[in-house]
């Protein structure tokens, strides 16, 4: 699979990054096909956070995968913490510094490849997250640092104290949840979808080199469905399924290139358990759509330009 670099870490990383807040659903043999399945594609770059499945999903993947050092020597592991059940975000230098060491346990390993910061806390303390970092990168527990739901202005709150650099930050973006883009490409007119949400975070990361993680790839709302096959969107998926015929490509592999096709290199995070459509979010990093389908789609969901 065609590879990034994921910020100034100096990773290489598959461009499609393979979600697992659902691999407590499925069953143990099915888990293990899966992961499988996924390291035969390429992709071995697996998100995972402390509270999927109630803190059991790492757990599911770290035995799905059998975890080994050998095993650990071939996937790259991105785990995130912050959400505290209960109390709601916490991102104390001890929370921190607890659920890492969580993550680390179920997932059989002595280290992760990246620390996300999950979603943003409004308490947050920044001396407070640089003594946190620090600790963990001192220790070899943390080798690379991000976060998850930020605007600019967070980050730059955050990396006050913070020295490490902030490689990669998840957000929600798809063809019908695209705001990050619709409000640059409306700038300075009076429609409502021209309104700033995010304090520019789309051009702020491609700016400071910060990889943008889409979460939700296929999902229209706030995780209220998928928008492939969905009667709501007519036009979109007519227009997915027309040029998915032209490349002899599924309407999944489409709208993944949809988001691959934008200059910021953005690395989506898959959300399926299902090998068939791995297979096909993997499948569109070998297609580059031309500058006139990729307007055509945005169109197609409802977007509109000046």
């Amino acid at each position: 699979m065609r590879t990034i670099d994921l910020g100034v870490s100096g990773l290489r990383v598959p461009v499609i990054a393979v979600g697992c807040m659902r691999i407590n659903t499925i069953a143990k043999a099915e888990a293990s096909r899966f992961v499988k399945t996924a390291l035969d594609l390429g992709a071995c770059f697996f998100d995972h956070a402390d509270i999927y499945g109630g803190s059991t999903c790492e757990a599911v993947f770290a035995e799905a995968v059998g975890m080994s050092s050998g095993v650990r020597d071939k996937i790259l592991l991105q785990s995130k913490v912050g959400i505290r059940p209960k109390v709601a975000f916490d991102f104390s230098k001890a929370h921190i510094l607890e659920a890492v060491e969580g993550s680390l346990k179920r997932l059989k390993t002595d280290y992760l490849d990246v620390l996300l910061l999950h979603r943003p806390d409004a308490l947050m303390e920044p001396e407070e997250v640089a003594e946190a970092f620090d600790i963990l990168q001192a220790g070899g527990k943390v080798r690379h640092f991000g976060v998850s739901n930020q605007n600019p202005g967070q980050i730059k709150l955050l990396k006050k104290c913070v020295k490490q650099p902030i490689v990669a930050n998840q957000l929600q973006l798809s063809i019908t949840n695209a705001a990050m883009i619709s409000e640059g490409l409306l700038v300075n007119t009076e429609n409502e979808k021209a309104v700033n949400r995010d304090g520019g975070v789309l051009n702020y990361c491609r700016l400071h080199d910060i990889t943008i993680q889409p979460w939700s790839p296929f999902q229209y709302g706030f995780f209220q469905g998928v928008f492939l096959g969905n009667g709501q969107f007519p036009a979109l998926n007519a227009k997915i399924d027309e040029i998915a015929e032209k490349y002899s490509a599924s309407a999944t592999t489409i709208a993944m290139a949809w988001l691959l096709r934008h200059p910021a290199r953005f690395q989506p995070v898959t959300g399926t358990m299902n090998t068939g459509r791995l297979a096909d979010c993997v499948k569109a990093s070998e297609i580059t759509l031309t500058r006139e389908e990729w307007y055509e789609i945005y169109l197609a969901a409802g977007n509109i330009l000046p």
